[in-house]
């Protein structure tokens, strides 16, 4: 083990401990691999746990030069069955004040292993944006630190500018009317790189009424401290975000677009990596089974994400409204997605639905977007849907529910148009019609011809000579690489 640790680079990656965040750095964790590095991934206790109980112990095994290792997340311990995302102001709080010491706990112990020559020494960081403590870890260690963004450029240039909407008086609201009374329609002036875009278009943080909101004090905290970082990585390109990407190059000292990442693993000198997973919820593999039965482009696949919550009344509301437009779904419904409880369907729905409908707690995204039968996917548009479906080159139906997926929904919708929103008071009626339009519309059409050039660009700019692909190579070259170390 003695030479390969010595030739081999070390990357040590630390996610946000939310799925989509995980995800999205476990790309980019696969892409490190690939090009050679010895990889740890950091995962909180809690969030392992559930990972051994959705993919079975045995699963992680298999690499000896991909590992896992934990950290405690310094919140109140949950059931040994428990299985949900943690709240965000919990994570949020605890990651500024309980993780720096733990982390620095598993760096010496991994310090002492590759002393004894029993893994490569470790050569950088790469930590989620939203984690920022590890770029002080790094500085005291002489160690180049990566820092990866999990959302848009366009979200991300929000978040910088979150200090100025404070200051300018924009957020926090003055009262809950200012929801419903037309301000949110108010155009954005304050934030270069975003014409046209209203305040409802920003992340759903700035709607808060609380003049000492923690999430706002906490991102505005990381913006300061990102700067201070040897890089920062997004998982986009011009193509969809040119203009953020302009703006944030003159705010941050090194910006390297790598996206978007799910077309880098489409290709196939990394099928060998497929079975490596970070869904924290057990997948239902009969998903794909039952979409080979279904004609090519027939099926609209609806998933909300690992965080967004409904109330039974809209979850029924989208039940009929997909019940109504005859077209076939499958549809995931988490455990936890509706406030209080499950929701029990009625009868009269499953029998309405059972010859063209299929609900799964959970599935493989990609596989299921990129299979021939997805036609359409409605969606919170998250930032790891949306890099997915336009990979996949599926058109949207958008239903933002909060973070940065109102301003990628304004992008999916207005920029690309490759989506449509619905109404955040949503109505069967107006799910029914634009579920038909997507599917069976010339809008629907149109949106799907636009996903396909997207989704060609996307593989242009991630396969070899294209542009995500060299910048990928020289944010190694110029950031990661061991001989750059002091």
């Amino acid at each position: 083990m003695g030479c390969f640790a010595e030739r081999k680079e070390h990357a040590v990656l630390i996610p946000f401990p939310l799925q989509g965040h995980i995800n999205a750095l476990f790309k980019l964790a696969k892409l490190l691999h690939l090009r050679g590095f010895y990889i740890t991934f950091v995962h909180t206790e809690y969030n392992y746990k559930r990972l051994l109980k959705s993919r079975s112990p045995n699963a992680i095994d298999g690499l000896q030069d991909f590992c896992y290792e934990t950290i405690p997340d310094g919140l109140p311990p949950m059931d040994d069955d428990a299985d949900v995302s943690q709240p965000i102001p919990s994570l949020c709080d605890s990651i500024r004040n309980n993780f720096i010491h733990p982390f620095c706990n598993l760096l010496e112990r991994l310090n002492r292993s590759a002393s004894a020559g029993l893994i490569p020494p470790i050569t950088c960081l790469v930590s989620d944006c939203f984690v920022t403590f590890p770029i002080q870890v790094a500085q005291e260690r002489a160690l180049p630190i990566l820092l990866f963004c999990p959302v848009s450029a366009a979200s991300f240039l929000s978040f910088m500018h979150f200090r100025t909407l404070v200051e300018k008086g924009i957020t926090p609201l003055k009262d809950e009317s200012y929801l419903t009374n037309g301000y949110l329609d108010t155009k954005v002036e304050c934030i270069p790189g975003q014409q046209n875009f209203r305040l409802k278009d920003l992340p759903g943080f700035i709607r808060t009424t609380d003049p000492n909101d923690f999430l706002i004090e906490f991102f505005i905290e990381v913006a300061d401290r990102i700067p201070r970082a040897s890089a920062v990585a997004f998982n986009t390109c011009d193509e969809l975000e040119g203009d953020a990407v302009n703006f944030l190059s003159s705010m941050l000292p090194s910006l390297y677009t790598i996206g978007p990442l799910p077309s880098f693993l489409n290709q196939n000198q990394i099928k060998h990596l497929a079975f490596l997973g970070s869904n924290l919820w057990k997948e239902d593999a009969f998903c794909l089974e039952w979409l080979e039965n279904k004609e090519p482009r027939s099926v609209v696949y609806v998933n909300f994400g690992s965080i967004t919550v409904m109330s039974a009344e809209q979850l029924l509301e989208f039940a009929w409204g997909l019940a109504k437009s005859k077209i076939p779904f499958l549809w995931i419904i988490r455990p936890d997605l509706v406030v209080g409880g499950s929701v029990i369907l009625s009868s009269e729905f499953v029998n309405e639905t059972r010859d063209r409908g299929l609900i799964a707690s959970w599935c493989p995204q990609e596989q299921v977007l990129n299979h021939p039968s997805i036609g359409g996917f409605l969606t919170h548009c998250g930032w790891n849907s949306t890099t997915e479906s336009v990979c996949a080159g599926v058109p949207m139906l958008c239903w933002p529910f909060f973070a940065d997926q109102p301003t990628n929904c304004r992008n999916i919708c207005k920029e690309w148009d490759i989506g449509m929103e619905i109404d955040a008071n949503v109505k069967r009626e107006e799910v029914e019609n634009l579920v038909k339009g997507l599917m069976l519309g010339e809008k629907g059409k149109k949106m799907r011809q636009k996903s396909m050039e997207l989704k060609k660009k996307a593989e242009e700019n991630t396969k070899p000579g294209g542009f995500s692909y060299m910048n990928f190579d020289r944010m190694i070259k110029d950031v990661l690489h061991k001989q750059n170390q002091i």
